[in-house]
């Protein structure tokens, strides 16, 4: 082929014509051809249902269960009562009569803010930002294991895999950042039921988390190989191959997300060192989220990430807490659960005090929820542990359009069942979706004859929490 006609440019407008190419043409800035590029972007930004309070989403989630009576809902009955034997019907998933003994809670509360929401002594820094926090005390899950509950926070279902809350986020709404991820998950160590979590499923591939392990190469082989010219060219030619190889068989979502996951990582090329690159916050700012300079693990340089990220305009950031090897699933001493909460209490009330002071918390949604909560009676006098409970667990909400410094919901005077507004898992997510302006019922996608979306045939928008 005659090299005059087959230039650089010419062979990347080429093709830029096809249906996952829109990164190239940003790339080489052909500002005449704009409005179609956005036409054809899947990931460009969509126009929402209703105005949105929030336009972003930080999702921290406490992998394995963190007892509600010993975080952030009080229960002095289980004090003056402990080791009080009663009798349950309900014990490890096992239906029948079983003879229990009331376990008093490991931490004391005190009340936080001018609110006087009263959160365990875990969380002292959370606890001095209670007047930004809606406290959800009436939370419920639909299954007592780990791998079903995990699954069913993230999914909406907890049998089978379905589209991650983020991944639906990336569908309806798409992205201000086409240089980074849409959705993006930073995770020292995988949850239970692994990278299903953030796993797109049956949506278009390209709405997937991207994980991103902290370490000093949070992603891997960033860093350009080629001098970038000679990389468009070639990443051009792979483009039109992939088109031509797509028009002779048909649509295919996990080709079309192949092809979109080579062209965000050529733009993150550029945008993926600078967002990562903590030098140029100020020492005081490491201070906050208790970090040393250079520091590139742990929770606070997760949570300094999400700000970043966020301000860069990233959808819907997920931060996964699994206390290093370890998680909040503790069965046999409730001491343990101190040892999580000093590696994440810090880092969360920095993030909340950093992006209020940023003026960034009334776009961004903060959530911090678990899968279920621990029960609050076990099967023998002054043991340590509590076992799993997913009929009232505690989640709370900040920022994003939501009342801050309230309570919501109640739980028995043991901690035992909801007994006031009642918050169901997908009652949670339809919140979460109107918080960003979506509604639940019409975010939906076509799949084995039928329409899916996040709630399934369930869940109510928790309006009563709403600003």
């Amino acid at each position: 082929m005659n090299s005059s006609l087959f230039t650089r440019r010419h062979l990347l407008a080429r093709a830029a014509g096809g249906f996952g190419s829109v990164a190239l043409a940003h790339l080489l800035a052909e500002t005449s051809r704009a409005e179609s590029v956005q036409a054809s972007n899947p990931l460009a930004p969509r126009p929402v249902h209703h105005p949105a309070k929030a336009k972003n989403v930080i999702f921290l989630f406490m992998s394995g269960g963190v007892s509600h009576m010993d975080s952030f809902d009080p229960k002095p009955k289980l004090t003056t009562n402990h080791n009080q034997e009663l009798t349950v019907n309900y014990f490890r998933g096992k239906t029948g009569e079983f003879k229990m003994y009331l376990k008093q809670a490991n931490f004391a509360f005190q009340p936080g803010g001018t609110c006087q929401t009263e959160i365990s002594d875990l969380f002292p820094k959370v606890r001095s930002m209670a007047d930004d926090l809606c406290v959800i005390r009436s939370m419920v899950s639909d299954h007592p294991a780990h791998f079903n509950s995990v699954l069913g926070m993230h999914t909406g279902s907890f049998t089978f895999a379905r589209p991650s809350i983020g991944s639906w986020a990336s569908y309806a709404l798409g992205t201000e950042n086409q240089n980074l991820p849409s959705f993006m998950v930073l995770a020292p160590h995988s949850p239970y039921a692994g990278a299903q979590n953030w796993s797109s499923d049956f949506l278009p591939a390209y709405h997937q988390g991207s994980l991103i392990e902290p370490g000093p190469h949070p992603i891997a082989d960033i860093q350009r190989a080629v001098d970038p010219s000679r990389q468009e060219i070639e990443l051009g030619l792979l483009n039109e191959l992939n088109n031509q190889f797509a028009e002779q068989t048909g649509a295919d979502s996990t080709l079309e997300g192949r092809i979109r996951s080579f062209e965000t990582a050529f733009a993150m090329q550029d945008a993926a060192p600078e967002a990562f690159d903590l030098s140029q916050e100020t020492e005081a700012t490491h201070k906050l989220y208790g970090l040393t300079p250079g520091q590139t693990t742990g929770f606070g340089w997760q949570c300094l990430m999400a700000r970043r990220l966020v301000e860069r305009g990233v959808r819907f950031v997920e931060l996964i807490d699994t206390g290093s090897s370890n998680n909040w699933d503790h069965h046999g001493d409730m001491n343990e659960h101190a040892k999580l909460a000093q590696n994440v209490d810090q880092p969360i009330a920095a993030l909340l005090a950093d992006l209020k002071q940023r003026g960034m918390l009334d776009e961004t949604l903060v959530v911090w929820t678990t899968e279920f909560g621990r029960a609050p009676f076990n099967a023998g006098p002054d043991m340590g542990g509590r076992e799993h409970h997913q009929f009232a667990f505690s989640s709370w909400l900040a920022g994003g359009g939501v009342k801050p410094g309230m309570v919501y919901g109640r739980t028995d005077e043991l901690g035992e069942q909801v007994v006031e507004n009642r918050v169901h898992v997908h009652d949670f997510h339809a919140t979460i979706m109107h918080l960003l302006g979506l509604d639940h019922e019409r975010v939906t996608f076509r799949h084995a004859g039928r329409d899916y979306r996040l709630t399934d045939v369930h869940g109510r928008v928790v309006k009563e929490i709403l600003a």
